[in-house]
């Protein structure tokens, strides 16, 4: 029990610390500059990966964990407060759409995108109290599909390499 405890919390650190150094490598990238606000959202790989691979709350925690210790060590307070909001909806309903829509990664990705962006505007309309905000939210709608669309298509291709890995690892466990 002890042991597979710690192989799970082991590999949740790896997990987040691979979406922190994620985060940070975007952070020195100015992707779309001409679009304030949108990035590509590479640490998400981390995320669907743990959700196909993982499970949900494994997921979960390695989505929220890495949003805030990439925001404490390479932001601030409203990064903080913006990329938790996002990582938290996006999380959430990336789970809904594996189990109940039962889509593919890219699927799961896109909607993933979309929401993050909803949960960053919905935290600014609340700190600047004004709805404005989401004037500029059809924008990270469309930013959200294809910044997913592509994150996604990576993490299920991470997914089937690492799948024919584990299942390997699997196999020799049991012997």
């Amino acid at each position: 029990m002890g042991i597979l405890r710690t192989k799970r919390l082991a590999t949740l650190a790896v997990l987040i610390s691979v979406g922190m150094i994620l985060s940070y490598v975007e952070s020195l990238i100015p992707v779309f500059v001409a679009i304030p606000g949108v990035k590509l959202g590479l640490a998400n790989t981390v995320a669907v990966f743990a959700l196909y691979i993982l499970g949900a709350s494994d997921a979960a925690i390695v989505s929220i964990v890495r949003a805030v210790l990439s925001s404490l060590l390479f932001g601030s307070f409203t990064t903080l407060l913006y990329s938790t909001a996002g990582a938290l909806l996006s999380v959430l309903v990336m789970i809904i759409a594996r189990r109940a829509l039962r889509l593919s990664s890219v699927g799961v990705s896109a909607v993933g995108g979309v929401f993050h962006n909803l949960g960053q505007t919905l935290a600014a309309a609340a700190v600047l109290r004004t709805g404005a905000v989401f004037f500029y939210f059809p924008v990270l709608i469309i930013s959200g599909v294809l910044a997913g669309t592509v994150i996604g298509t990576a993490a299920g291709l991470i997914v089937k390499r690492l799948e024919k890995i584990l299942k390997l690892q699997r196999k020799d466990n049991k012997r």
